[in-house]
């Protein structure tokens, strides 16, 4: 039987599939149209969350979804939408694809099995269970798979994303993961050509 904490985090998670429609609109529409719908919404979300934390107003629906720490600050789907705007500003096609899938079904791999399965926790650090980075680590890698060209890049994003999910602590994880793994996956794309 799934417990309420498993049930809770799976509702919160199931929202991250929607980073699949900026993937999908990316290829289908361009740059230019998955920038503006990514602008547009985030404008919304900061007038609703303007409403949530300045005035305390409960947003209908989604307001069970934000964890005990976002209750007087930005939630992460704020950080989230901002961290793929830049990442679809900035790097090629193929990475910020990978790097905004990489943030959130990483991030949902690796809460929903150190949830499910965690047995062994990683120590010093608070929550976190080996089974859900390694879970989080081989999802990555099957998505920098489908996108990326060349394992060497495949695995840096990957670990990249995993290692950033799993220590950031004070920071939101949602911006971090796009840029950074988007950043070193570039990086080393960009080191391999050089010595082609």
């Amino acid at each position: 039987m799934l417990s309420g904490d498993l049930i809770n985090e799976l509702k919160r998670k199931t929202i991250h599939l929607t980073s699949i429609i900026i993937v999908l609109t990316y290829y289908y529409f361009g740059k230019q149209a998955v920038l503006l719908l990514l602008t547009v919404y985030l404008i919304a979300i900061l007038e609703l969350e303007y409403f949530r934390i300045e005035w305390g107003k409960k947003m209908p629906f989604v307001h069970g979804l934000f964890r005990t720490k976002e209750a007087d600050r930005l939630g992460g789907h704020v950080f989230f939408t901002i961290g793929s705007i830049i990442a679809i500003s900035v790097f090629p096609k193929e990475i910020a694809s990978a790097a905004v899938l990489m943030t959130t079904f990483g991030d949902t791999s690796a809460a929903i099995f150190g949830k499910a399965f965690g047995r062994m926790w990683i120590p010093g650090l608070k929550n976190r269970a080996i089974e859900g980075c390694a879970a989080e680590f081989v999802t990555d890698i099957i998505i920098g798979w489908i996108f990326l060209p060349g394992w060497m890049a495949v695995l840096i994003m990957a670990g990249t994303a995993t290692v950033v999910e799993t220590l950031t602590n004070k920071m939101d994880d949602n911006l971090l993961i796009p840029l950074f793994s988007g950043f070193n996956g570039l990086l080393v794309l960009s080191i391999l050509v050089y010595f082609k």
